[in-house]
């Protein structure tokens, strides 16, 4: 039966072009029309309009003015029904994606920003990649509908095809259309799960002393040889002996500086692996790190936006 219904749907895009118009990429934004929104009765819809027809030749066979009278009322209702199911797509606006960052193989976070148009789009339902999510959306109003997207391999990851669909308000029909986003995401390379440290010259993978600092770490006994400037002489006059200000004495944070060229021993891919790893041991301790690739080179740097920085250039390398 699955089959079946795939081979027809296929035959159907094929003899009918306006099923596959919006199969290519669209730049955003985007807006649901009657050119491209679709409808059909439900498998329920279809049941409940057996159902009136029964009712209807019953009622005509027994002249039951009653019974007519509810027949029509019920088939104005499910035609006023299709109406507002169209309704709810119709005028709907997708205007922008937004997106974070995912490591290869983990899932990415996708925000699709949709606004409302002259009237309320009411139960709509976004499916993307076998998941959904239902929203609703004022006149005028917007919404954002977050949606995980599976990442496999790193590197630029086109948008899939989304559905938007809605059976509202009684189910008893389906109106449905196709949204597809000219825009990619880049995936981060996955770090490999351990390996050595990466080599630094010897000159600074030393730690060293920095001088005084500024900041009072804790108060201390007094030691002979302490200069008299560093006395808290308020603190002391509460106590029996001498307090010394005792200064946070930091280490100097060696840095990190990775270049692509010291592993040449390794396949591409490996290096890129081991230089992710690097840089999130990096970013994990505020480590300093700088970065060369063959078509890039970053300076020193530390934080998220320079961790971000760095996965963006090895995620773009071929």
């Amino acid at each position: 039966m699955q089959e079946a219904i795939r081979r027809f749907r296929l035959w159907a895009e094929r003899r009918l072009p306006a099923l596959t118009r919006f199969r290519r990429r669209e730049s955003l934004p985007i807006m649901l029309h009657r050119r491209r929104i679709y409808i059909v009765p439900t498998g329920f819809g279809g049941a409940f309009t057996v159902l009136l027809l029964v009712m209807l030749l019953g009622a005509l066979n027994y002249t039951n003015n009653a019974a007519l009278m509810l027949t029509c009322l019920l088939g104005a209702t499910t035609s006023a029904s299709m109406l507002v199911a169209f309704r709810s797509l119709n005028g709907l606006r997708l205007t922008s994606i937004r997106h974070g960052h995912a490591i290869a193989g983990e899932p990415m976070v996708l925000q699709l920003v949709f606004t409302g148009g002259d009237h309320a789009h009411a139960s709509i339902h976004a499916e993307m990649d076998g998941q959904a999510e239902a929203f609703s959306v004022g006149t005028h109003g917007e919404v954002v509908v977050s949606m995980s997207l599976p990442t496999e391999h790193r590197g630029w990851q086109p948008l899939p095809r989304i559905k938007l669909w809605s059976s509202w308000p009684l189910g008893l029909f389906l109106a449905w259309s196709w949204t597809h986003p000219d825009q990619s995401v880049l995936v981060w390379p996955r770090p490999e799960t351990g390996g050595p440290p990466p080599v630094l010259p010897s000159d600074e993978g030393k730690q060293q002393r920095l001088h005084q600092g500024e900041d009072v770490a804790a108060l201390r006994s007094y030691r002979a040889g302490d200069p008299q400037r560093h006395i808290a002489w308020k603190h002391s006059a509460r106590h029996e002996n001498l307090l010394v200000k005792d200064f946070e004495q930091p280490e100097a944070q060696e840095e990190w500086r990775l270049d692509w060229r010291q592993l040449s021993q390794l396949v591409p891919d490996m290096r890129i692996a081991r230089l992710a790893r690097w840089l999130g041991e990096a970013e994990a301790v505020g480590r300093p790190t700088s970065l060369w690739l063959p078509n890039e080179d970053i300076g020193l740097g530390h934080g998220r936006s320079h961790y971000a920085h760095c996965m963006n250039a090895l995620a773009r390398l071929p």
